[in-house]
């Protein structure tokens, strides 16, 4: 029993240990990271640190340092008018074409692309580490300025989320909405969730036309959008997995806020019978 709660304290200090390593990190993007500082935060020698934390991670320390600065390097990009040799240097890059390089392998495209709209950038979270380790996984972005835009739809509160898309699929609006617009819902707008749980949801199409009795329209003023994509397994919970990302390890560490307006959930493909859905979670954002 002592040595399990031992061991169980040596973990717990060597977790502290590290994270304090990644606040480190986080607060050296900008310049060097000194291996001897980091090996004075471990208490062990670096390379002993570097080998243990290419076996916890699936990638070595220099690339983890790397990524972060390549992310934090593209939201500098987007949000200043800093030059981009600036940044470059900024981010330890000694040349221009040493960063574009280094940027275009990362993020598919070269920096001076990014500041043109709805470019698909890679987002890598800060590592945090718990029992188990968070962040490891990249996301793909994209950041879209849009003008205002209406949709129509079916708008009502369920007790439980996804309430919505059950009572369209089965009282035949799904099928009246197809008659009129073209096309099944696609989208699902997300205004919020009340304190008994219950889910204030709107399944609907985008709609330039004349209101249509029996369904409610929503304007959209202009706004800023990220919108994240991701396809899989229906039954592996594709959706819901996205979501956990953006709001466990996207939201908390970029520098965009949730702006009000509420969010969309976009299916472009799915196929319940064949167990794969494609989809996107568009979200208004400030920054």
């Amino acid at each position: 029993m002592a040595y399990t709660m031992r061991k169980a304290g040596e973990k717990m200090e060597w977790m502290q240990r590290i994270n304090r390593v990644m606040d480190y990190v986080e607060d050296h993007l900008r310049d060097d990271v000194d291996e001897e500082e980091v090996s004075r935060i471990m208490a062990c020698p670096y390379q002993n640190f570097q080998s243990l934390f290419g076996q916890v991670t699936n990638i070595s320390f220099s690339e983890y340092v790397r990524r972060r600065r390549l992310t934090m390097a593209a939201y500098d990009l987007q949000n200043t008018e800093e030059k981009v040799i600036d940044i470059a240097l900024k981010y330890g890059y000694q040349s221009g074409d040493a960063f574009r390089v280094a940027f275009r392998k990362m993020h598919g495209v070269n920096p001076s692309e990014v500041r043109q709209s709805a470019v698909p950038l890679m987002f890598y979270c800060r590592l945090e580490f718990q029992v188990t380790v968070k962040g490891v996984e990249s996301m793909k972005y994209t950041i879209e300025e849009k003008g205002a835009f209406r949709v129509l739809g079916t708008r009502m509160t369920t007790p439980y989320g996804g309430g919505t898309w059950a009572v369209v699929k089965s009282d035949g609006t799904n099928e009246k909405m197809k008659a009129v617009s073209g096309d099944f819902f696609d989208l699902g707008l997300c205004f919020g969730f009340q304190e008994d749980g219950s889910n204030d949801y709107m399944c609907a199409v985008l709609w330039d036309g004349p209101e249509i009795d029996g369904f409610v329209t929503y304007q959209y003023p202009p706004a800023t959008w990220l919108i994240f994509q991701a396809r899989g397994k229906i039954s592996d919970n594709v959706l819901g997995n996205l979501w956990r990302q953006i709001n466990q390890e996207f939201l908390p560490q970029s520098q965009y806020d949730k702006c009000g307006l509420p969010t969309i959930e976009k299916y472009v493909f799915w196929n319940e019978a064949e167990d794969l859905g494609e989809v996107e979670v568009w979200i208004p954002v400030k920054y």
